[in-house]
């Protein structure tokens, strides 16, 4: 058995499914290495029932032969949805943008396989970490990162998606600015301002808050931002205050088998030595707290 010292990935998500924690994230100590490296075409899960000992790695995919990425296999989340499981995931290939790219499979260890035909972020665009997000009418959308190595001011914007996952459906809206919260300072003056990792949690009151990554001094930190009406179609207004910022970040909320609310991210944010961080959070109505 591991625990989450031992276990060294980036962007870490976690599916609660049947009394188990399955826990993905990018291959973080082959993240940097050359594509001729194979080991870095695929993706892990970990397997937990207390989220202190987990299972040693099980490949959920790797890529196949004519698989159109041979590089930057990053943040896979896998999401339950309709009666499947569906694995969003960002990659790059030759002569193509990085995008996120939907797979699918009957379980949480897969082996997953393609479901889009490639990445539904726009051609054209460089993009990562998209994630999934279903109304409370029901509609799909996947939200994602537009990335400031092409834009500098990097924003997160959601597309709809077809009820089926496999295509996206009309054009892409900005939810955020990495330029616009009170705190944001260019990644310490370097003019550059990330977004990362964004996922969604529903408080207690009905609320819609949005996790996200950002640099801030040099150092990556969790941001928060809330939704004017409880949907992804309102004016998002970013927290002042921070979840977390001691250079950790790329999280995501869950439901505990206990039934308490965590978060987990990978801190500190330095190749070969991150690791998965568990904290527990309050739901306070309109916002949320470490604890």
């Amino acid at each position: 058995m591991l625990t989450a010292n031992d276990i060294t990935i980036r962007d870490p998500y976690v599916l609660v499914h049947e009394g188990k924690y399955y826990m993905y994230g990018t291959r973080s100590h082959l993240t940097w290495k050359q594509p001729e490296d194979l080991s870095i075409q695929g993706f892990d899960c970990y397997i937990s029932e207390d989220l202190i000992n987990f299972s040693e790695p099980v490949e959920v995919f790797g890529r196949p032969d004519n698989f159109w990425s041979d590089r930057n296999f990053w943040a896979p989340e896998v999401h339950e949805y309709q009666g499947a499981f569906y694995l969003f995931a960002t990659f790059i290939g030759p002569g193509r943008r990085r995008g996120t790219q939907v797979l699918k499979a009957d379980n949480p260890l897969g082996l997953f396989v393609e479901h889009s035909q490639g990445p539904l972020t726009p051609a054209d665009w460089e993009c990562l970490d998209g994630t999934l997000y279903v109304s409370k009418a029901g509609t799909p959308y996947m939200v994602f990162c537009h990335e400031w190595v092409q834009i500098k001011y990097g924003t997160v914007c959601a597309v709809e998606l077809s009820p089926d996952l496999s295509t996206a459906v009309g054009e892409p809206f900005e939810l955020i600015n990495a330029s616009h919260p009170s705190w944001a300072d260019g990644d310490g003056g370097k003019d550059r301002y990330v977004t990362d990792g964004p996922c969604f949690y529903r408080t207690k009151t009905g609320e819609l808050i949005m996790f996200w990554s950002s640099l801030k001094n040099g150092e990556y930190v969790e941001a928060i931002a809330i939704s004017s009406n409880g949907e992804i179609d309102g004016q998002w207004t970013t927290h002042d205050e921070l979840l977390y910022d001691a250079d950790g970040g790329h999280g995501m909320a869950f439901t505990g088998l206990d039934g308490e609310l965590y978060f987990t991210l990978h801190a500190p944010n330095v190749n070969y030595n991150e690791h998965p961080v568990f904290m527990k959070l309050k739901d306070l109505g309109d916002r949320v707290r470490a604890v």
